[in-house]
């Protein structure tokens, strides 16, 4: 039987492949039509070669998702849209998902699924700054005040969960908080935003719940076979705390001395008022990029808890400062490619 690997061909999905593949599964990736396989290619390299089937099709086809589970004992699901219009995130996100988990109940014996949500499900809009945040947080509630990754991922894992309850489908969920990694974004929005050539430094000394793109697949593989992991969700973020402060500090040291403004939380709430009160006086003239529950959401300032994961036998295989530097050290590289160009 083999593993099958959706979203192979992502930032994390290689690494995913990567660790199974060290773990001495055979892997099965699903890859969409027409997307680039370089870094799986890299991966999986002409020594494995043999514990590796392509399998090319696309999650929007009711067919190709059935197709996809054949042989497969344990599905990965990473696929998922980042970025785009909302309809195309939804279409990617959870109505992909609904046909996987079709064809995951249609089989005999359903196979295992390890699902990949996010820190995004959780609804920490109204929690007190500096409130912890773990499994028992509870998810959001008002999704749709959010944004359309969140809303999408959020909906894919209530999906998730109920396909389990009625169709006793085996079921573990990782929420991985900020993947972070050499090939990785270089800011999230935890840290601040890019506004017209100035960087709003919003996160403040607030802390990231990053997690290495490597432990982050260690942790996934580690919880499909961990006893007692069935029906669980777990959060994947690692032991060391870095700061939005630092992570931009570290940008500006270590890659480009780049312009930024920091904004204090109460001034981003008020501003983020301001904002919510133009757009409706204008009747959507101007978009509502930060609204106060956005920003709460975003740049409240939470802990976030790690202890379930580490129970399940997790430990971090990438110390943090030796995670930074490579990335860093990446970025670095990126950004000179891009000046000689």
């Amino acid at each position: 039987m083999s593993s099958l690997v959706t979203g192979a061909t992502g930032f994390l999905g290689t690494r995913v492949v990567d660790r199974l593949l060290e773990a001495g599964r055979r892997v099965v990736c699903l890859v969409r039509p027409g997307s680039r396989r370089e870094a799986l290619e890299q991966v999986v390299g002409k020594e494995r070669r043999a514990n590796v089937e392509m399998r090319v099709g696309s999650l929007a086809s009711e067919d190709a998702a059935a197709r996809a589970v054949e042989g497969c004992d344990t599905v990965f699901h990473l696929a998922a849209s980042l970025r785009g219009a909302p309809a195309d995130i939804f279409m990617s996100t959870v109505v992909a998902t609904r046909n996987l988990l079709d064809a995951l109940r249609a089989r005999p014996s359903p196979p295992k699924l390890v699902h990949v949500s996010s820190f995004g499900v959780y609804g920490v809009a109204n929690l007190p700054r500096g409130a912890r945040v773990d499994e028992r947080t509870p998810l959001e509630a008002r999704p749709e005040l959010r944004d359309p990754y969140s809303l999408a991922k959020l909906r894919q894992e209530r999906l998730v969960w109920e396909y389990a309850g009625r169709w006793g489908i085996p079921t573990v969920v990782l929420r991985p908080g900020v993947v972070y990694g050499p090939a990785g974004t270089v800011f999230s929005s935890r840290v601040g935003v890019d506004l017209f050539g100035v960087f709003l430094h919003l996160g403040g000394e607030n802390a990231l719940p990053l997690t290495f793109v490597d432990n982050c697949a260690d942790a996934i593989v580690t919880a499909a076979d961990a006893p007692g992991s069935q029906g669980q969700a777990f959060n994947v973020v690692d032991d060391g705390v870095v700061t939005a402060a630092r992570w931009l500090g570290l940008y500006k040291q270590r890659v480009d001395d780049v312009f930024s403004v920091r904004v204090p939380y109460p001034v981003l709430v008020g501003i983020s008022e301001l904002v919510e009160r133009y757009h409706a006086y204008s009747r959507g003239q101007l978009p509502a990029v930060f609204t106060r529950y956005k920003t709460a959401c975003t740049w409240g300032g939470n802990h976030f808890d790690n202890r379930k994961l580490r129970a399940l036998g997790w430990r971090q295989r990438v110390p943090t400062e030796e995670a930074l530097a490579a990335t860093f050290e990446a970025f670095r590289g990126r950004a000179l490619e891009r000046a000689v160009s």
